[in-house]
């Protein structure tokens, strides 16, 4: 056994320095291609990807390459932990994770590989103490800033919280009860009353749920936080029970063309809105200078950058491997054989990144491996999806004082 296992890390040693003598710097993306959630995975996945093309096609990283392996784990854990093996035995210095139970499952392996990856939007929320979790990246507002933020946009949309009934509508697993601590403890900081509706998988029915919130609690307000197919199933099922779409905000992954689509359009969803990282449209000059790539390469573009709410968060992610990289190349020299130590610290390194106004100004250093607790609410117009607020973070001090508390017991 002890031989197998040396060979194996002979063999991880072998294809780092390859890909390194190469001018190579390999880098590993999971996503859902196939699975429950694929309708976020795919045009997500083709941001990542479009991201690195057109970085490579500019000379890549300090002039090396970057190769990505793609895994479609199809929101499952054991095809996810088998790509994040074959990703180290191919040298990759930096993982991009897809799932809160994928997150969840891998972080002691990241920790103990040294090698960094990111979750943006999803996996554990104490991980944005990078104190705790040095080698794990939110690097976009998690689960807890997101109930924060949605609590912060309820109580602008009403005027006040005390004495309020609001009703959390979620997907009953890891990732839906995620946000529960902060509404339950801003619940008993504001004085509202908080109602937990949650919802099995696959979530495709739940009209019980909206008829208890509408009929039977009478919420003043609901936060949603539903993905895959349920989004237009709960917008379409509180309309039937006569709830005020006006009076719904979701968390991130609810709130895409293709959710208000499958609601039935812009018109039946009117008023609805949804918690964002990233900016939604493509008045972006990173999209247009895409677009122009593939028309260089004589190709037509995706048809998945027309689902800009998911394409533009891979770009996201995409541009922060990028950057993080791009530290750790300077750091060492300008050589490919970075490490996964270097490459975290290239991502502690980044500041005020924005790439163009497409996200909030994000910095990873100081502690704070979610950059921030960013968010931005858009509401759902008759033709598109319309900014609500600015770029906000709701109850930081309460948050991260949350999490502090929670990476606390870790040690």
């Amino acid at each position: 056994m002890k031989r197998i296992l040396a060979t194996i890390a002979v063999a991880g040693g072998l294809a780092a320095m390859t890909a390194a003598q190469a001018g190579e710097i390999v880098i590993g993306q999971m996503t859902d291609r196939t699975g429950p959630t694929a309708n976020v995975g795919n045009p997500l996945g083709d941001g990542v990807q479009d991201y690195i093309d057109l970085i490579n096609s500019q000379g890549g990283v300090g002039g090396h390459t970057i190769r990505m392996l793609e895994v479609d784990n199809q929101y499952k854990v054991p095809p996810a932990v088998e790509g994040y093996q074959r990703f180290k035995s191919e040298g990759a210095v930096l993982v991009g994770l897809y799932g809160t139970p994928i997150t969840q499952a891998l972080t002691a392996d990241l920790q103990k590989d040294m090698i960094p990856a990111t979750s943006p939007g999803f996996g554990t929320a104490a991980s944005a103490d990078g104190e705790a979790y040095p080698y794990l990246f939110p690097a976009a507002s998690s689960y807890w800033s997101q109930a924060g933020s949605a609590v912060e946009y309820a109580k602008q949309q009403m005027g006040g919280l005390k004495g309020k009934k609001i009703a959390y509508l979620f997907y009953d697993n890891p990732a839906g009860r995620e946000g529960l601590p902060v509404l339950r403890k801003l619940s008993e900081l504001e004085g509202f009353t908080l109602n937990e509706f949650p919802v099995p998988a696959p979530g495709i029915e739940m009209d019980n749920q909206a008829r208890d919130i509408a009929r039977r609690f009478r919420a003043d307000f609901v936060i949603s936080h539903l993905f895959g197919r349920a989004p237009s199933v709960q917008i379409n099922a509180l309309k039937r029970a006569g709830f005020s779409l006006d009076k719904v905000v979701s968390f991130v992954w609810g709130a895409s063309e293709a959710d208000v689509a499958a609601a039935g359009g812009f018109e039946a969803a009117e008023g609805y809105s949804g918690i964002q990282f990233a900016g939604v449209g493509d008045d972006f000059q990173i999209r247009r200078d895409i677009e122009a790539m593939y028309k260089a390469q004589g190709k037509e573009v995706r048809e998945s950058m027309a689902s800009t709410v998911f394409y533009n968060r891979g770009l996201l992610i995409g541009a922060l491997h990028v950057e993080a990289l791009k530290h750790a190349v300077a750091a060492n020299g300008g050589n490919a054989n970075v490490t996964g130590t270097q490459v975290r610290d290239g991502f502690r390194a980044v500041s005020d990144f924005s790439l163009g106004g497409l996200m909030p100004p994000l910095n990873m250093g100081g502690g704070d491996h979610e950059g921030g607790g960013w968010t931005r609410v858009f509401k759902v117009t008759k033709t598109g999806f319309a900014p609500a607020t600015d770029w906000f973070k709701g109850y930081r001090d309460v948050v991260f004082g949350m999490i502090k508390e929670e990476t606390a017991k870790k040690n």
